[in-house]
């Protein structure tokens, strides 16, 4: 797991742009902005989950949130065709907000292309790095962010939500899924998920 110089600096160009997130997250009495933690994760689970990753990957799971406050979700009508086009407008975002950091880090067309196709998610199912960054998006959200999820719905909605996620996984994310130290409460949605 070699750092190149310029994955280094794109790291911390984007760390800085993440840096100015308005929203906060609190972690053991400690105050973060809520897009660097999230994109400090994204890397600390990539390199447990994938050591050998290319350095297109390592990138796309640094940068996958980057700026995300930019485009609030309630800017959208709050409803599933609301929801639907904010992703699409943010996968626009990221792909045109990282192209632009990865160019200023002096990366090339090809690894910005790499970065692009992979933040499209493109080929899922198909494309062995698309695969393992959706893998890692779903563990970084079951870690993390799962249990203030299912706090604030039903639990049919969020079994739904965990059967979605599921299935989007592969069998490697998915045994992931099964050693990840959820509390009891988690770990009983997460059974009642898969025996659904």
């Amino acid at each position: 797991m070699v750092s190149s110089d310029l994955l280094k600096k794109a790291f911390h160009l984007f760390d800085t742009a993440n840096a100015k997130d308005p929203n906060k997250e609190t972690v053991e009495g400690k105050q973060y902005p809520k897009e660097l933690l999230y994109a400090e994760r994204m890397t600390a689970k990539l390199n447990d989950f994938a050591p050998d990753a290319s350095e297109a990957l390592r990138l796309t799971a640094r940068c996958q949130h980057i700026c995300r406050w930019e485009i609030p979700r309630d800017s959208y009508a709050m409803n599933r065709e609301g929801y639907l086009r904010w992703r699409l407008d943010l996968k626009k975002f990221h792909v045109e907000k990282a192209g632009g950091i990865l160019k200023e880090a002096g990366y090339g067309a090809e690894t910005i292309g790499e970065v692009s196709f992979l933040l499209a998610k493109k080929q899922l199912k198909k494309n062995e790095d698309t695969q393992t960054l959706e893998d890692v998006i779903c563990l970084v959200f079951l870690a993390y962010y799962f249990e203030p999820f299912a706090e604030k719905h039903p639990d049919d909605k969020t079994i739904a939500i965990l059967q979605k996620t599921w299935r989007k996984m592969s069998e490697k994310g998915q045994q992931a899924v099964l050693a990840l130290p959820l509390s009891e409460r988690a770990a009983h949605l997460v059974k009642q998920a898969l025996n659904g």
